[in-house]
């Protein structure tokens, strides 16, 4: 029976749900949704740039407290209540991965928690 392991880290948002940060069963990691809140102060960041950077650095410190990086990302999946944006997810996006990148998928919402305007959950595999 594989167990799992629950992983948290004060570097990320701390879960503002009945969720955590992520769940590592064997050697995969389950990365929850991530949005652009600032750890610290526990605010949304302002504006769509700041808040995809945000979201990307929000899932590398889970990725890390997994004992992993960004580059054991096998899947993303990115929600965007603007579709409009979703050609500068995609260039900042680069700034975090390198090739081969993860598969993805980019989904247009009606609406996302805290009024955010973007958010990403992932897999990765270690």
């Amino acid at each position: 029976m594989t167990t799992k392991q629950i992983i948290s880290t004060p570097h990320a948002p701390q879960a503002i749900g009945t969720y955590s940060q992520a769940v590592k069963v064997g050697a995969t990691v389950y990365l929850s949704g991530q949005i652009g809140l600032d750890p610290a102060s526990m605010q949304m960041v302002e504006g769509i740039e700041n808040q995809i950077h945000r979201v990307f650095q929000n899932l590398k410190a889970v990725t890390e407290a997994a004992g992993g990086s960004m580059a054991d990302v096998v899947k993303l999946n990115v929600f965007l209540t603007d579709l409009a944006n979703f050609a500068k997810v995609n260039e900042i996006m680069a700034q975090y991965f390198t090739q081969p990148y993860p598969a993805r998928a980019a989904v247009g919402v009606k609406e996302l928690p805290r009024g955010a305007l973007v958010e990403a959950d992932g897999v990765m595999e270690l």
